[in-house]
């Protein structure tokens, strides 16, 4: 049995890759990284160890990347630079130019925990992982915006074809502008089989449309927490079925996912996820999650 693999997005969360924040985080200058008023670097890396221990103790062994002062402070969010299939990893490459330099930090990762290397999207192509968003097993939607674009996801549907995976573009919204974070992941987080919380208003249309056809369960967030957390309310991350981690302090969407049967555990994160503009499910890139 592979201890890699990853075609689904709320299946038992087993093996992950993390960056543990440190010296980067505590370098970084806010203005050049868009972090918000709230960001202090101490504080962020004593939630960041708290995340860490939710996501242990919910059973997901945790790869690490370590911090070594190289200046790359958004890459504890591991989720953006790769992406998982049940046949290895596929090496993205990212829109935002400062953090270019990490798709070859994940590279070296999965090489070392001898995980294997499906592709790799290449110049001028873009891809991050935030965009992407497994609806099955065999179809990927990927959003087409800021952070990735056209010739990124005619590369991946050709590194993904070979495994019977159809990859569907969605054009997003500009939203805040180029500087800002609008991944497809700001507007879904699925929860369970079927089952994701969504942000409609910015969601594409026929994405949407695509989701009920599909037969899924489509949970609104409150709108009014989606303003004040900058859509990070939405950013949930499921350990297994049901069963999700989210930042603290938006009861309202707590209670809306508690509605339809989830178990909801909250951190502190508004030094780390609020200001930084990531949540729980960007400071993880699942490495295996069980079959469905």
């Amino acid at each position: 049995m592979n201890d890699y693999g990853s075609q689904a997005m709320s299946t038992p969360l087993t093996r992950v890759l993390m960056r543990r924040p440190g010296d980067s985080l505590r370098a970084a200058k806010a203005a050049d990284w868009h972090y918000g008023p709230t960001f202090d670097a101490e504080k962020a890396i004593v939630q960041h160890a708290r995340f860490a221990e939710l996501v242990e103790r919910g059973g997901a062994e945790i790869i690490w990347i370590e911090d070594t002062g190289d200046g790359l402070a958004d890459s504890m969010f591991t989720h953006d630079p790769s992406l998982m299939t049940d046949r290895g990893a596929v090496i993205l490459r990212m829109g935002k130019a400062l953090r270019q330099n990490e798709p070859q930090m994940h590279a070296d990762a999965y090489r070392a925990a001898g995980i294997p290397i499906l592709g790799t999207i290449v110049a001028p192509g873009t891809v991050e992982g935030g965009d992407c968003v497994w609806v099955d097993d065999k179809t990927l939607a990927v959003g087409r915006g800021v952070r990735t674009n056209q010739a990124g996801i005619e590369q991946l549907s050709a590194i993904l074809a070979p495994l019977g995976v159809e990859v569907l573009g969605y054009d997003l919204p500009l939203w805040l502008g180029e500087e800002a974070c609008l991944h497809l992941m700001s507007v879904i987080s699925p929860l369970a089989e079927k089952l994701a919380l969504v942000h409609a208003p910015l969601m594409p249309a026929a994405f949407y449309m695509l989701l009920k056809e599909r037969g899924y369960t489509l949970i609104h967030a409150p709108e009014a927490d989606f303003a004040s957390s900058n859509g990070l309310n939405l950013n949930v991350l499921p350990l297994s079925p049901g069963k999700v981690i989210m930042v603290d302090g938006f009861p309202a969407t707590k209670a809306a996912m508690e509605a339809h049967g989830c178990t909801v555990e909250t951190f502190e994160a508004d030094a780390l996820c609020i200001a930084c503009e990531g949540g729980p499910t960007c400071l993880t890139r699942p490495v295996l999650r069980q079959a469905a």
